[in-house]
């Protein structure tokens, strides 16, 4: 009788667990990527994620990732997406700022919310509602998959101790950051990371920001330029995106779409411990190189603050999705305010240099 029951017992567990599986859609994606896999995580979360999800449904889906220009152009994710020209594609959120001016706010607000600040407000205080609202029309359907710890604030061959010296700088930046630096007189320009190092070899540009210390390494920018300027004012964190076809989206069940949006949260844990586990001795070995760390003195920064309010009011005088977005993580911003000034030490509490 005992073993008879143990039999049946094991028979349903079985069962419901093939049941279970049998849930998931069977779909094979092709996700084309705007950073190659090999930059540290800003690049490699996708593939991660896409791991977890053909282990976690035995293989039932499959989201194969593409590096950049092997299937679109490394900054055509949206464009692509929102067209039906491929189901699903991951990418920084911004590059289709002009489009979507929104957009450039869930990708990185300049002096805005911090990594987890930004968790926050995505998961407990409306961010994902109002970014599900900006894509809709577009007909895309954006996952959070990869946030990251604050950007570095660029590259220069010369020390920038005054503003008079961002006159008429050739610079690459991209979103929101990048229009308020035109206010400084910059000359700012786009272009995807892997053709930044040899535009600041050749002098297409003076100076140049893109991410983490870490994937700044990866991309050789300390040999042509030994400046190195923080904190990243133009963003406070760095966050990707699964873009996804809305009609995709809508054609799958909801247990494969819980299982993708459940497994893009496991890749913004997974992407930010990376983030803030190595940046100390990338830091520590770029000295070691020769180059030089600089923190932006409190007049530049003040001026990047007044440029960005004029800018941030102007936008959202325009566009009244990009306000909406805004005055949402504003209103987050001062009332976490409280706690993040009282809850938590002093940056510089305890440290010697």
């Amino acid at each position: 009788m005992k073993k008879t029951l143990q039999a049946s017992v094991l028979g349903l567990s079985i069962a419901a667990s093939g049941a279970a599986m049998a849930e998931f859609d069977k779909i094979r994606w092709q996700v084309p990527m705007g950073f190659p896999s090999t930059l540290i995580a800003l690049g490699d979360t996708m593939p991660a994620v896409s791991e977890m999800l053909k282990e976690m449904s035995d293989g039932r889906v499959t989201l194969q990732t593409f590096e950049p220009g092997k299937l679109i152009p490394a900054l055509g994710v949206f464009e692509n997406v929102s067209n039906g020209n491929i189901p699903a594609g991951y990418s920084w959120m911004g590059y289709e700022w002009g489009q979507v001016p929104a957009a450039a706010l869930f990708g990185a607000t300049p002096f805005g919310l911090e990594s987890q600040e930004f968790l926050a407000w995505m998961y407990h205080e409306g961010g994902d509602e109002l970014l599900k609202e900006v894509f809709q029309p577009y007909n895309v359907y954006p996952i959070l998959c990869g946030t990251i710890s604050p950007e570095a604030a660029g590259w220069f061959r010369e020390e920038m101790d005054s503003l008079d010296k961002f006159k008429g700088l050739k610079f690459r930046a991209a979103g929101v950051g990048g229009e308020i630096m035109s206010e400084f007189g910059m000359s700012v320009t786009l272009l995807p990371g892997g053709e930044l190092y040899q535009a600041l070899e050749t002098g297409v540009l003076d100076a140049t920001e893109f991410s983490l210390p870490v994937v700044d390494e990866q991309l050789g920018f300390y040999q042509v330029a030994k400046h190195y300027y923080l904190p990243g004012w133009h963003q406070p964190s760095t966050n990707q995106y699964l873009y996804i076809n809305l009609d995709q989206w809508n054609g799958l069940n909801k247990q494969t779409q819980a299982l993708i949006e459940n497994t893009c949260k496991a890749g913004n844990t997974m992407a930010l411990a990376k983030a803030e586990a190595l940046q100390g001795a990338v830091l520590k070995k770029f000295e070691d190189q020769g180059v030089e760390l600089h923190q932006y003195s409190p007049e530049i920064l003040n001026a990047f603050k007044e440029a960005t309010d004029r800018v941030m009011a102007r936008r959202s005088e325009s566009d009244e999705m990009f306000g909406k977005v805004y005055s949402s993580m504003k209103a987050f911003q001062k009332e976490h305010g409280v706690w993040k000034k009282y809850g938590y030490l002093p940056r510089d509490f305890g440290m010697e240099e």
